[in-house]
């Protein structure tokens, strides 16, 4: 691999990293979102970056409403869309539909720990029982989980992948350069 080819995945790096610290940035008031790292490797085609999903958890905040829901400790809520499609979320904010099924903002039901829907009454509260919630976690109702983004780290990230790319940009100018002025100094050689 050539100075040009790695200064080339040197930018491909820098631009993945940009692209997380973007992602993560949009999230900020995202409530359950768990923070993307950029982690890195040099390979034998270069450098290459990756997301990895963090296992920081966001701070609570008090809403007071029972059917907003926090998961302390690892496990996450299981929803299922019209289409059927069931996915883990930390994002706790659900309602009582006419049924009395619990569902997110997107309409998605929440589910227990065998995959069916969640019926509650008006006097009821939810528990990690109900919820089916990993083992060694617990539920808690009234608070939502904030976004485990940082928006000063974020933002620093941003900053450091945009100076790495134009690092890596420079770089490629400087060989093209030298390379231009080879070519020259043979050519007039001849």
């Amino acid at each position: 691999m050539d100075g040009i080819a790695w200064a080339a995945s040197a930018m491909e790096a820098a631009r993945s990293r940009l692209d997380i610290a973007t992602q993560n940035l949009a999230n900020v008031s995202t409530d359950g979102f768990a923070r993307r790292v950029a982690r890195g490797a040099l390979t034998a085609l270069g450098a290459r970056v990756a997301a990895v999903v963090s296992s920081e958890r966001g701070s609570l905040r008090r809403t007071g409403r029972p059917y907003d829901l926090a998961i302390l400790g690892s496990g996450a809520f299981r929803v299922r869309d019209a289409r059927g499609a069931i996915v883990a979320t930390r994002a706790g904010s659900f309602a009582v539909d006419r049924d009395g099924h619990l569902r997110d903002a997107s309409d998605r039901i929440l589910l227990d720990g065998k995959d069916r829907p969640i019926a509650v009454d008006a006097r009821q509260r939810p528990d990690e029982r109900s919820l089916g919630a990993a083992i060694g976690a617990t539920v808690r109702s009234g608070v939502l989980e904030t976004s485990a983004v940082d928006q000063i780290s974020e933002m620093i990230d941003v900053l450091t992948a945009q100076r790495s790319y134009e690092g890596a940009e420079k770089i490629i100018a400087a060989i093209d350069a030298t390379r231009e002025k080879s070519v020259d100094d043979v050519a007039r050689l001849k």
